[in-house]
């Protein structure tokens, strides 16, 4: 099976769509987080992955607008309270089997304290070869990264939303990962809110 892994899109439904469109064909469609933006809302992004049936888990971003700080901006009348329902029954924490896989999602880190960043070259991450899982997603740091810790692949997919990764030039991104292959497919792709800035050499 093929999974598509995406994260924190941070309201930007132009790269979601573009990095869908690049996963092309998935099975199913993990989401780690941060599908929102501090404040702000979209309930096209929100929507969308209720369309498809996304696994979702929350974010810091979510906790942020979910929480009494965000009760002004999600009264506006523009909101779908049935998305915001349907976000707030979302864990932090996910497990799930999926074609014989353990897979455990989480935004951030999975050890405490949970809104840790760890990227790709630390040392912590050799201490996930101690997980019973096939696989461990998250996001949190927009950096993309695949490794594999004892028979624990650790996968994050970069960012759909909010480029911030100078080792693809500060692309989006998000993955794939076959379950029978065991291979992981990044797709890097210019952010489309950003075409003014990236054309005009300022990145």
């Amino acid at each position: 099976m093929k999974l598509g892994i995406i994260s924190d899109i941070q309201c930007n439904i132009a790269g979601f769509r573009q990095g869908l469109e690049r996963m092309g064909e998935i099975d199913e469609l993990f989401c780690a987080g941060d599908s929102v933006f501090q404040f702000r809302w979209s309930n096209e992004v929100v929507g969308l992955l209720r369309e498809l049936g996304a696994h979702v888990v929350l974010g810091n971003h979510e906790e942020t607008i979910l929480s009494r700080d965000g009760e002004r901006a999600l009264s506006s009348p523009k909101i779908d309270q049935d998305l915001v329902a349907w976000m707030r029954e979302k864990p932090y924490r996910l497990e799930a089997e999926v074609d014989g896989k353990k897979i455990m999602m989480t935004h951030a880190s999975p050890w405490e304290p949970w809104d840790e960043y760890h990227y790709p070259p630390e040392a912590i991450w050799a201490r996930a070869a101690a997980f019973d899982y096939d696989a461990v997603c998250g996001g949190h740091t927009h950096f993309k990264m695949a490794q594999r810790h004892g028979t624990t692949l650790v996968v994050n997919p970069g960012s759909a939303g909010d480029p911030r990764d100078s080792r693809n030039d500060f692309q989006l991104s998000c993955a794939v990962w076959d379950t029978t292959s065991d291979e992981v497919i990044f797709y890097d792709y210019p952010d489309p809110t950003r075409s003014f800035v990236a054309h005009s050499g300022l990145l």
